[in-house]
């Protein structure tokens, strides 16, 4: 057996002669060795000094069963780390001589290179151990190739490659001393800062190291284990709760007994690497790494990580376990989203969801989630929605993380839904209501629960309490109402639609509605005087506005003892009877109702005293029984946003529209419709009433000077009330139009050239519409003249530019606006002036421009319009000598020949002006 030589216990000559040895045969090794060293340095371990060396101690105190402590100080330019644990040995100073090979069987790292990170600071490295101590230098290592010719061109050398022996023996109570001269240009307090900031990190990363003492700052971690089975390690005042799984450990920072979830963190194999990771919790793990320990090696396997992390989860207090979900989004690295997979893999098929009862944790795929949950509603649903999980977890910050394990959540409307069919005492129905009353904030919420049970009074229990009432009405019997328990109510119902028992609400229920319609399917004469005598007493309670028309249909008795809607029977003396046709489908009713309910309530559901209004709110279509309802409706470019209209308009006789019109005009009610010229009421009867002979339509005010001569006016002493109704300044009606045509065309009607020129401007806007269909007309052989006479159509001429006018004579001229002449001469049949008739000036005049004119530019400033730009010719008198339809000379103020120059005398100049700005 060989005696190791005591001044150099672990061979560090014979190291050293053999590795030049193989450098002198093979430089090329040498600079292999060179370069491998130096990419280490720069790249791999750059930043992991403490790091790697706190890794060394760990796997030393771990050799020897023992808590390990590291301390780090300065003296001088040196830095000093200790440990304590299994000493330095022969196999250990191989390893750090030869890269890439490691004496390690187990613990942390598994290629022996780490150690190599002492050179990112120093050059001269000596490592003190109770066994013995060895020592690396650059400087000797540069000394030691030059003696044997190794000369590299950069001056590079493999510092720890080349080891020497050393007497210097650790500190006291260390077991291993590395002390590091410390290379100029660093700064070794920045160094200590930090170690500092790494040492709480080392120490959870590293179980075999207790302590590390950074100069005078000590950090101990203490550990103990909760009730829950976790580990809860504090180092200082910071804590976290450990869980040891299969092939991780998963800790999580706490602060006063409440989880931290981290969320950006990296991968710790098991110090930390550059993995980047975004998991609520750190992992520690022993993963395949590759040499340089920032990366895993591609492909390794990580999905063993995940095993055991819902039993971690589960151990957390129950309304923190949702703080371990993942986050979801995506993932910081190839090995984050793996692991994450891993986790929620892991985390949906395991039992961990604290359940709303007592009962078992449940797994994601079996539980529900009822979001913003609290105790009372989950009590209240305990035995009615299966695998309810805790209120604490059912918060809307924590929907992302129970969606990302697949818990199901469930609505206000499920819930319903869940409730349908279970028979319960009203007391329990009302503690439930109770429960849901915080929840119902919108009518979103609202509307879910429109399917929620309701228990009545007679012992059933229905869906919706839209279809429900509550409170007792007394004597009143409401055989169409659905009364909820009294020991079941709750004001919640009527948030979600139940009725309150206000006569007007009962009145608009559907099931009112239904309930007369049931007894005109089968009308009994008992039946129908219970449901109208609980009718009338309601609608005595309520303003007659409030009263739904549908009630309309209420049967009652008629003075032959006959049963009749109430919309088709009119009160004794109405005086609407006086009015209507024989045949109308109106009775009287019983004078005995009258006396006992009273008028007003009779008329509120539609009993006759004058004519009756129909209100309808956002109609769409002729759908209100209406007469003429549908070509009405053809009239309305948009629906209005209420129909407000007369009705039976259609049952008054012919003969009696004077008094007709008289009642319409005396009732605050239907004068108001009146007023709405584009309205049914007014469109109808301008249509269909007659006074006289005549259709309202056909009449106009007696104020309306448009068609005066032309329209006779109506003299009704209400006409004022429905004005609306009587011809207006436009015509709408092609039978109006024709009567029109006819009266210019009769010799014995004397209507005025303004009143001539506004018809004839209407009749051609009415044309122009496409009102007037030409085959449907037969027209008059005569037109109006502006002179007033009626001339032959043949000899007629339009003036369709302003400047015939002045050569057309007043009794052949149909004058009308310039925009309106080809309309109005093609609904006539007569010509445009400006086809048949030609002219020119028949003398010379001045060429001038109109700005240089003063009596132009006084009239455009005057009018307010524009010079214009057409060629000007100033005339003292101007003749124009006409041809075609009219031959001979003529006297005009101004005149357009036909080059487009304007030829005009002063006195024609404003004429001009004005004529060519409409004409342009």
């Amino acid at each position: 057996m060989q005696v190791p030589d005591t001044a150099d216990p672990f061979g560090t000559a014979a190291l050293r002669d053999g590795l030049v040895a193989a450098w002198r045969s093979s430089p090329t090794r040498l600079r292999e060795d060179i370069a491998t060293e130096a990419d280490l340095v720069r790249a791999g371990y750059r930043d992991r000094v403490l790091t790697e060396l706190a890794q060394n101690a760990a796997d030393a105190a771990s050799r020897a069963g023992i808590a390990g402590t590291l301390r780090v100080w300065q003296i001088g330019t040196c830095l000093h780390i200790a440990n304590t644990g299994a000493p330095l040995d022969e196999t250990g100073v191989q390893a750090l001589t030869a890269l890439r090979a490691s004496s390690k069987t187990g613990g942390v790292g598994r290629f022996g290179v780490g150690f190599t990170a002492v050179l990112a600071i120093s050059d001269e490295v000596e490592v003190r151990s109770r066994t013995g101590a060895i020592r690396f230098s650059a400087a000797q290592t540069r000394d030691v190739l030059a003696e044997h010719g190794l000369i590299v061109p950069d001056g590079s050398v493999p510092t720890l490659r080349l080891v020497w022996p050393s007497a210097t023996e650790p500190v006291a109570g260390s077991d291993t001393e590395v002390v590091l001269d410390v290379r100029s240009g660093i700064d070794a307090e920045t160094l200590l800062d930090d170690f500092r900031r790494e040492a709480i990190d080392l120490l959870l990363e590293l179980p075999a190291l207790q302590t590390i003492v950074i100069d005078d700052d000590e950090f101990v971690r203490t550990e103990r284990i909760l009730e829950s089975g976790l580990r809860e390690l504090r180092i200082g005042e910071h804590c976290w709760w450990e869980h040891r799984g299969a092939a991780a450990r998963w800790l999580v920072p706490v602060v006063d007994g409440v989880v931290r979830p981290v969320h950006d963190d990296v991968l710790r194999a098991p110090t930390r690497s550059d993995e980047e990771l975004s998991l609520p919790a750190l992992v520690v793990a022993d993963v395949p790494m590759q040499p340089d320990r920032r990366r895993m090696l591609p492909g390794a396997p990580v999905d063993h990580l995940a095993q055991g992390y819902a039993d971690f989860v589960a151990a957390l207090p129950g309304d923190q376990r949702l703080h371990l979900v993942p986050t979801p989004g995506f993932a910081r690295s190839e090995v984050d989203g793996r692991i994450r997979e891993a986790l929620f893999e892991e985390l949906r098929r395991t039992r961990w969801l604290p359940a709303a009862g007592e009962g078992d944790d449940l797994a994601p795929d079996r539980a529900a989630a009822l979001t913003g949950l609290d105790d009372d509603l989950a009590e209240a649903l305990d035995e009615v929605v299966p695998g309810l999980i805790s209120p604490a977890l059912c918060s809307p910050r924590h929907a992302a993380a129970l969606a990302a394990v697949d818990v199901h959540r469930i609505g206000l409307a499920r819930v319903a839904d869940l409730l349908a069919g279970h028979s319960r005492e009203p007391g329990w129905w009302n503690r439930l209501y109770e429960a849901l009353t915080p929840f119902v904030v919108d009518a979103v919420t609202a509307e879910e629960l429109a399917a929620l049970p309701v228990p009545l009074s007679d012992g059933r229990t229905v869906t919706g309490p839209r279809t429900t009432v509550m409170h007792d009405l007394g004597s009143l019997a409401l055989p169409w109402v659905r009364l909820v328990h009294p020991d079941a109510a709750h004001p919640l119902l009527t948030r979600l639609g139940a009725g309150t028992v206000t006569a007007e609400d009962l009145l608009g229920d559907p099931a009112l509605a239904a309930a007369i319609d049931d007894v005109h399917h089968d009308p009994d004469e008992e039946t129908a005087e219970n449901l109208a005598a609980v009718v009338l007493t309601l609608v005595a309670r309520v303003p007659v506005g409030a009263v739904p028309r549908e009630l309309g249909a209420l049967l009652l008795t008629d003075a032959d003892g006959e049963l009749a809607p109430a919309d088709e029977l009119l009160l004794p003396d109405a005086p609407l009877a006086e009015v209507l046709v024989e045949d109308s489908p109106f009775g009287t009713i019983d004078a005995v109702l009258v006396e006992k309910y009273g008028a007003e309530p009779l008329r509120a559901i539609g009993v006759g005293w004058g004519f009756t209004v129909l209100r309808a709110e956002l109609p769409t279509g002729p759908d209100h029984d209406l007469p003429d309802e549908d070509t009405w409706w053809q009239t309305v470019d948009t629906d209005p946003e209420t129909l407000v209209a007369v009705r039976d308009l259609d049952l008054v006789d012919e003969t009696r529209w004077g008094r007709a019109l008289a009642l319409l005009a005396a009732e605050p009610g239907t004068a108001a419709t009146l007023t709405d010229r584009d309205g049914y009421t007014a469109w109808w009867l301008r249509n269909y009433a007659v006074l006289g002979d005549q259709p309202l339509g056909h009449l106009r005010y007696v104020d309306d000077a448009d068609f005066e001569g032309l329209l006779d006016p109506c003299t009704h002493p209400d006409a004022g009330a429905f004005r609306a109704c009587l011809a207006g300044t436009r015509i709408e009606d092609p039978d109006l139009a024709e009567i029109l045509l006819d009266r210019l065309a009769d010799p014995g009607r004397r209507p005025g050239p303004a009143a001539v020129v506004a018809v004839h401007t209407a009749l051609a806007q009415c044309y122009a519409a496409g009102t007037i269909d030409l085959d449907g007309v037969i027209l008059p052989a005569g037109v109006r003249s502006l002179a007033g006479t009626v001339v032959d159509a043949a000899d007629a001429l339009v003036a369709d530019l302003p400047w015939f006018a002045a050569v057309i004579p007043a009794d052949r001229l149909v004058a009308v606006g310039h925009a309106h002449a080809a309309a109005l001469a093609e609904l006539l049949d007569i010509a445009a002036a400006s086809t048949v008739v030609s002219g020119e000036p028949a003398g010379h005049g001045r060429s001038t421009t109109w700005g240089r004119e003063p009596e132009a530019v006084l009239a455009a400033v005057t009018a307010g319009l524009p010079l214009p730009t057409r060629p000007l010719v100033m005339h003292e008198s101007l003749t124009v000598r006409c041809t075609g339809a009219i031959i001979g000379d003529r006297e005009v103020p101004w005149w357009v020949d036909a080059s487009g120059a304007v030829h005009c005398t002063r006195s024609g100049l404003p004429g001009a002006i004005a004529g060519l700005s409409r004409s342009s």
